[in-house]
């Protein structure tokens, strides 16, 4: 059937959602109750849980109830037991998942505007699904369904409400506790995301929990999924203006930002300047190992790292009797990859960190709770601190329109084939060749999968080695 407004069949469009890692799509347009419905439906199916339980849990953005609601109708219909876990963050969906050992679905487009929505889905114990490990199988039950309607199963499934807020945030106190840290002032900026509801279970006391010595100063908390301060993408340093302000303004230690979803944490020190997410990684990196060590695993311990992350990370992590362990990047392929080696930690340059106890999900609470946690211990104010995990010059992310990306890969390759060693685990990696004494540097460029995109990553020993590269691969790519 064609929708007579979209002019595409809800097979179209269902088939236009569903990615590499998640489904998400424009609300009412890519994605409607009809649609999710038959995906809860296919989910049940495809997982074969018939009989077992479903965690369903959202986020604050307006669409996210009703569809909830409708994905829960199709998972009780082919005989899944609906666990309505309410609003939450998605760390908390995992956490669910994990905790009881069953499927979930979380509703949430991230940092996405307000026009989309999506779908996280998870297989019990908090198994990411990937279009290659499940996704493209339920979609394509979903179509089937769409088509042909979704038969009743024998015996229908139920649904019950559970609240997991307040074990959630006492299990992360559980991974890291800071009770004994100093008194600490952070500001926190929320983005109208589920961090406004999460952060006062975890680090202040609305879940019941004891009071921290940590003093909250909240910025945009209320649950809002229009976002009407700014977008929940503090990877934008347009979205991290006013945290920075309100840190040096309030004269705090520290500021934390959190996307739409609360998954992912940035950090900005007390003069508002940004910890880049490789020195979180490879402070909490350094704990993890630590911890491990303490609890008496004299084991080769290993910690994963995606392609972009610092070079400082990798070393860091040897330097501390531990393995890194180079991925690509993706959080699906992250979290197989944790399952897979058993590393006890991963990090990626944008913000999502993995933990093994944490069912090898990512949890920017987790990590956001590291830092806090090694600040705390010691007199460094946090830049001081975070210039010892941040020895070289990065130029962050940097995207280009192009129109022929094989042929800008081609120029790149033909200026720094003299220069460089390539590989292509992720995109294309150049690693320069420099004598004894001169400035390392490396560069990767990688194709987006959905636009005529390439995204650019340098780092260099110096800001003048880094740079001189940034600027001629962009010219390269550009040209």
């Amino acid at each position: 059937m064609v929708d007579s407004k979209h002019g595409r069949s809800a097979a179209d469009r269902l088939t236009a959602a569903v990615k590499s890692y998640d489904i998400r799509g424009l609300v009412d347009v890519d994605l409607t109750d009809q649609i999710v419905e038959a995906i809860g439906a296919a989910f049940v199916d495809e997982l074969g849980a018939a009989g077992a339980d479903v965690v369903v849990g959202h986020d604050m953005r307006d669409s996210s109830p009703r569809f909830a609601a409708a994905f829960g109708a199709g998972v009780r219909a082919r005989g899944g037991n609906v666990i309505s876990i309410g609003l939450c963050s998605t760390d908390e969906s995992y956490f669910a998942s994990g905790s009881m050992d069953a499927a979930a679905a979380m509703f949430t487009a991230s940092h996405n505007p307000s026009a989309y929505n999506g779908i996280k889905l998870s297989r019990p114990g908090a198994q990411s699904l990937s279009f290659d490990t499940g996704l493209g199988a339920i979609r394509d039950r979903a179509i089937a369904f769409l088509t042909a309607g979704i038969p009743a199963a024998e015996a229908g499934g139920t649904e019950r409400t559970v609240d997991v807020l307040a074990d959630y945030a006492r299990a992360l106190r559980g991974f890291v506790p800071l009770e004994q840290i100093r008194p600490l002032r952070i500001v926190v900026d929320a983005g109208n995301g589920m961090g406004g509801m999460t952060v006062p279970a975890v680090l202040g006391d609305a879940a019941g929990l004891e009071k921290l010595p940590v003093e909250i100063i909240p910025m945009y908390f209320e649950l809002d999924g229009t976002f009407p301060n700014h977008e929940a993408n503090p990877l934008d340093p347009a979205n991290l203006v006013d945290l920075t302000r309100a840190v040096v303004e309030h004269g705090a230690d520290a500021g934390l930002a959190f996307d739409g979803d609360a998954d992912r944490c940035f950090v900005v020190d007390e003069n508002g300047n940004p910890v880049s997410p490789s020195a979180v990684t490879a402070i909490v990196a350094v704990r993890e190992i630590a911890r491990e060590r303490e609890n008496g695993d004299d084991s080769q311990i290993q910690v994963l790292h995606n392609l972009i992350t610092s070079r400082f990370v990798p070393e860091v992590i040897a330097d501390h009797g531990a393995v890194p362990v180079r991925t690509r990047v993706g959080h699906s392929l992250i979290k197989a990859e944790m399952r897979q080696t058993g590393a006890i930690f991963g990090g990626e340059h944008s913000a999502h960190y993995y933990f093994r106890d944490f069912w090898s999900a990512d949890n920017g609470m987790l990590a956001a709770m590291h830092v806090l946690a090694e600040l705390g211990s010691q007199p460094l104010t946090l830049s001081e601190f975070a210039a010892e995990f941040s020895p070289y010059m990065q130029s962050g992310e940097i995207n280009s329109s192009v129109d022929d990306v094989p042929l800008a890969l081609a120029r790149i390759v033909d200026a720094f084939q003299t220069r460089a060693e390539f590989d292509e685990m992720d995109g294309l990696t150049a690693t320069g060749i420099t004598p004894a004494g001169e400035p390392f540097w490396w560069f990767n460029v990688r194709p987006s999968n959905t636009e005529p995109l390439l995204r650019l990553n340098v780092e260099g020993e110096d800001a003048v080695t880094m740079e001189a590269v940034r600027d001629e691969v962009l010219a390269l790519i550009r040209a």
